[in-house]
């Protein structure tokens, strides 16, 4: 593993010391992977365009995020910005010098990586949900479309998950290894979800079943090991010793924000589904037409960015995970339910003027 982890840092260094003139690009790609944004930008346009995939979309985007948390605890990955500094490998001290960046400084165990796993995931959704619409064609033209959009998409789908991966690893995050794991792993998981139907017509009460048992399961398996005396939360001390800027240890990168944001998105798609303004809305006569969904769009989009104003305070750790998983509820719901009701009634209002 030693020998695995100093190769990494050699491709590390080469990177930022070659690829320094893309590093604004890098950062870009980082950000493009972070799991947040299918809740905030890919799940509010897929759900208004396709309700189907809209909601495989979060299931697989929590459960992957779930079983991301459980293989960083049992897979125990370090981050190279702080394996560099504790490694006993490098002669006389001479460990080697990795720059660090504002979203270098992530607080859970490195492996596999989130940011690949939710990425290759979700892509993985959008591009089988794109090709499924022209596996249909039946004509020979439209079969040789088929394969040119087939191939095409496919290579979008691959240029994002390297991109995504060489700029986790740039930032020193993230070690090659880990990436790799993560884009494959996440490709398994939306895989899955493929064969689950099931996940379309779940109830309330599925939905809280399914919360109860991630949460029941995350929570029992840290406190089996911690009775073990092995600390889960083993990663929190390191990334604090060693980021190069205090201020850039973000509460939201622990490995409990994550499980309890996933929750409470999976928990909010639940009650928005099965609400009664989202069967008014989203199951009414206005659902079929292009203006309702373009509005619906338009409004989730611009609606959930200002959740981004939202500040959560961090004093207080529990008090933080509460109003993370309110946050995070309130997002699907409002783009399941509360914007297509309010754009239903608007337009409903309109005709009724022009009647």
């Amino acid at each position: 593993m030693d020998l695995l982890h100093s190769n990494g840092v050699l491709i590390i260094q080469h990177l930022q010391r070659d690829y320094r003139a893309y590093q604004d690009f890098l950062n870009f790609m980082s950000h493009v992977g972070d799991p947040r944004n299918i809740f905030s930008i890919y799940f509010p346009l897929w759900f208004q365009l396709n309700q189907v995939v809209g909601t495989k979309m979060i299931w697989v985007a929590v459960i992957g995020d779930w079983f991301n948390l459980i293989f960083k605890w049992i897979l125990f990955g370090h981050r190279p910005y702080w394996w560099v500094q504790e490694t006993m490998i490098y002669p006389n001290q001479s460990s080697p010098c990795l720059e660090q960046f504002p979203i270098t400084c992530e607080t859970g165990p490195g492996s596999p990586s989130g940011h690949a796993m939710g990425s290759s995931c979700v892509w993985y959704v959008m591009v089988t949900a794109a090709l499924s619409y022209t596996v249909r064609w039946k004509d020979k033209s439209a079969v040789t479309l088929h394969r040119l959009t087939w191939s095409f998409l496919w290579s979008i789908f691959w240029i994002i998950q390297i991109s995504v991966c060489i700029s986790r690893v740039f930032i020193a995050t993230h070690f090659p290894h880990q990436v790799v794991l993560g884009v494959f792993a996440g490709i398994l998981v939306a895989e899955a979800f493929e064969h689950t139907p099931a996940i379309q017509t779940a109830s309330l009460r599925m939905y809280i079943k399914t919360n109860l048992f991630l949460f029941i399961f995350a929570l029992g398996f840290y406190l089996s090991l911690k009775l073990l005396d092995i600390d889960l939360l083993w990663s929190v001390p390191k990334a604090k010793k060693w980021c190069a800027n205090p201020d850039w240890i973000n509460i939201d990168t622990t490995p409990f924000a994550g499980l309890v944001r996933n929750l409470g998105a999976l928990f909010g798609l639940g009650l928005g589904i099965n609400s009664e303004m989202f069967i008014t809305s989203c199951k009414g006569k206005n659902s079929c037409k292009i203006s309702f969904r373009i509005l619906c769009i338009a409004a989730s989009l611009a609606t959930l960015q200002l959740y981004n104003f939202v500040k959560i305070p961090t004093h207080t750790e529990y008090l933080f995970y509460i109003l993370s998983f309110c946050k995070s509820a309130a997002m699907p719901l409002t783009v399941v339910a509360l914007v297509p009701y309010c754009v239903h009634s608007l337009m409903r209002t309109t005709e009724k003027k022009l009647n």
